[in-house]
């Protein structure tokens, strides 16, 4: 970005438009999710709690008593229905702040009966990459007991909206307190006794919370996470999305503009060599993010990432070794260049659009703010080509007339007199 500004004054109009749209952009991603302001309460119709928390999604909260003595948590979920035949479910990741390896009670009305029902689900990486359908089984943590129970007593009906209640009585370890990771979520319908996956807008993504069983307070592990994650998406999508195909398209149509001389090459240099920069940063934040979530696979998106990562690496150490331009392997090196780089900038864009689809952003203003950016880089790259071309063929009708002597050589029509 700073090469951007530095060359600045040798860069046509037409890469100031790209700047509204960078803003823009970057606007759409939220860096810190904050917690909802709605009250929780530490009554319920059968027991009272002794802390309570709101939490950051979904109007949800929970309320707690640990008894340390023997480590064991009562503990209730307050969530509500999305739809009639929808699910509700809460749970523990005994491991990290994610949905995958979620130990969940999932609330739903039984497809034979109508009536509650709460079952015990472990949510594995099949389940996240929707490889399996969702089937109960029991659980591998110490759950003492469990129910559930719809706000308003036995003659509450599953709606839009219904509010519903999870009981639990956990046994944790006892020097495991301080980060107890819970995770909740609800989904539109249920096949069979199968809850289908939930919405993945941002609201659902961020359905996660780390606390302090012990204190009450809630840890700042998984905001760090969420951020660590929203800065990726952020920096990667700028870097690889817009910084390098901006490169490329300065190089392609700058270097024909005889009045820059070879300030071209020192343009197309520090843009890319940012993009380079910007990107590595954000490809070691996705490498974190990996080991921070060990059960989340992404595998296309991961391989895109590496793929892209690498090329970008060659392409830039490819630098050091350009050689002049007598040298009878200049013609090898530039075809080298323009291979590799052209594939970089495709596989940067398409693993930017896979990454929307990971971080559900698929159908959301984020990804049509990156689409603005990109369809008007390619709009005035076609311009431009336009233009090239239209030169090009000017040029080669003015050689060809002047070979054949019917202009002159300071480009004015040639002719004979006559007295």
């Amino acid at each position: 970005l700073l090469s951007i500004i530095i060359f600045h004054h040798t860069l046509p109009k037409f890469f100031t438009i790209m700047f509204p749209f960078f803003l823009i952009f970057l606007s759409f991603f939220p860096f810190t999710i904050v917690f909802s302001s709605h009250s929780c309460t530490t009554s319920t119709s059968t027991k009272t709690f002794e802390k309570c928390m709101p939490l950051p999604s979904q109007d949800a909260s929970i309320a707690w008593t640990f008894h340390p003595h023997n480590a064991t948590l009562d503990i209730v979920f307050f969530g509500s229905f999305i739809s009639p035949s929808g699910w509700v479910g809460f749970g523990i990741n005994p491991n990290s702040p994610e949905m995958t390896g979620t130990r969940a009670l999932i609330a739903f009305p039984d497809p034979n009966s109508g009536q509650l029902v709460l079952l015990p689900y472990i949510i594995d990486p099949s389940v996240k990459l929707q490889k399996s359908p969702l089937l109960s089984k029991p659980l591998d943590i110490h759950l003492l007991a469990s129910s559930s129970t719809l706000y308003g007593g036995k003659m509450a009906t599953i709606h839009n909206g219904a509010t519903i209640q999870i009981y639990a009585t956990l046994k944790l370890v006892s020097n495991k307190t301080k980060n107890v990771h819970f995770v909740w979520n609800r989904g539109i319908y249920v096949q069979g006794y199968s809850p289908t996956i939930h919405p993945t807008n941002i609201n659902d993504l961020s359905s996660i919370a780390t606390i302090d069983v012990l204190s009450g307070s809630q840890a700042i592990c998984h905001n760090n996470f969420l951020t660590l994650k929203n800065v990726h998406g952020v920096i990667n999508s700028i870097s690889w999305g817009v910084i390098l195909p901006l490169g490329a398209v300065t190089a392609r149509y700058l270097r024909h503009v005889e009045s820059l001389g070879p300030t071209w090459f020192y343009v197309h240099a520090g843009v890319q060599l940012s993009g380079i920069l910007l990107g590595t940063i954000g490809f070691a934040i996705g490498i974190r993010l990996g080991q921070l979530s060990p059960g989340r696979v992404y595998g296309l998106h991961r391989n895109l990432g590496i793929a892209t990562f690498v090329l970008g690496m060659v392409q830039t150490l490819a630098l050091f070794f350009r050689p002049k331009t007598t040298n009878k392997f200049r013609k090898y090196w530039k075809s080298y260049h323009h291979f590799v780089g052209y594939g970089c900038v495709v596989l940067g864009v398409v693993n930017v659009f896979q990454g929307f689809e990971v971080m559900g952003e698929g159908r959301s203003y984020v990804k049509l703010a990156y689409c603005l950016c990109l369809s008007t880089l390619i709009g005035v790259s076609v311009a431009l080509e336009v233009n090239s071309w239209v030169v090009f063929c000017r040029k080669a009708k003015e050689d060809k007339m002047r070979r054949e002597g019917l202009i002159g050589s300071s480009g004015k029509f040639s002719g004979s007199s006559h007295g």
